[in-house]
């Protein structure tokens, strides 16, 4: 039998989603003593919203994590999934009017040159490996010591974490890319990442100019991490070499950070240059 509303219901879901992306926006929550581009013009200062932003953050990861097997609920604090780096990292979120978090990923920028040992990737059962540890420790060590010679930051990118009403739309390829833009607007930098295949993370990272690492020619495999449950991939960036086919995009993403609100604390020092910003940007 014909529903005589059936049309006009069928309508109405696209109709709100569509609503509902337009009400979406970007927030970027600053460390919480780092230093702030003075090109960033619209600074608020509200440690209140901002802890409230950062808990939510902390339990969409928490709630995706836990779905994806990545994580076990006794790994949670209050439905939260706290990383030691929070605070003095970067996070990017996606927000709607009602400051709901639909989205999040950290950029935790060193304010000194790290050794191997003190990386996240330092960590990884690929790093464990008899057969792989010493070859990526050899490519990592590559990374950092360009890195030096040209005066960058070293940089972790990861609590990424999306809803699923956004996972796979250009929202997430353009929170991707908003890495290589806040890099760029930071002074450049060498970007880590341990990137998981599940919901083409991976993939996209890939995508947008990620490559595997690489020693003597030989590129590091994938891998499979029992932790996370899931495949797993050991990604690089240079915040100057993106895949060209998205470079007007993040300039244009580069643009948009500069007045989008970016939540501090009011104790984050300014700087204009950026040979300034490469020090100190984070602690």
């Amino acid at each position: 039998m014909h529903d005589p509303h059936g049309p006009r219901q069928g309508m109405r879901a696209p109709w709100k989603n569509f609503q509902q992306a337009l009400s979406r926006q970007w927030v970027l929550v600053s460390p919480s003593h780092g230093v702030v581009p003075k090109s960033f013009s619209c600074l608020v200062t509200d440690s209140i919203r901002r802890d409230k932003l950062l808990a939510q953050m902390q339990k969409l990861r928490g709630s995706v994590y836990l779905e994806d097997g990545a994580i076990q609920a006794s790994h949670l604090i209050d439905g939260k999934h706290r990383a030691d780096v929070d605070p003095s990292s970067w996070h990017l979120l996606v927000v709607d009017d009602h400051d709901r978090v639909y989205g999040c990923v950290r950029f935790h920028a060193f304010p000194y040159n790290p050794s191997f040992s003190q990386l996240n990737i330092s960590r990884s059962v690929l790093a464990r490996s008899g057969q792989w540890g010493h070859t990526l420790e050899a490519a990592v060590e590559e990374e950092l010591s360009l890195l030096r010679r040209m005066n960058l930051l070293c940089v972790e990118m990861g609590g990424w974490a999306l809803e699923a009403a956004i996972r796979g739309t250009t929202e997430a390829v353009r929170m991707a890319l908003a890495m290589y833009s806040l890099s760029q607007e930071l002074g450049g930098a060498i970007g880590i990442s341990t990137a998981t295949r599940r919901h083409c993370s991976a993939s996209i990272l890939r995508r947008v100019g990620g490559r595997p690492f690489a020693c003597a020619g030989l590129e590091l495999p994938a891998y499979y991490d029992p932790q996370f449950n899931c495949e797993m991939e050991l990604l690089r960036f240079y915040s100057w070499a993106p895949n060209p086919r998205y470079v007007v995009w993040i300039e244009q993403i580069r643009e948009q950070l500069r007045t989008i609100p970016v939540l501090t604390t009011g104790l984050q020092p300014m700087v204009a240059s950026q040979t300034e910003q490469r020090i100190g940007v984070s602690c």
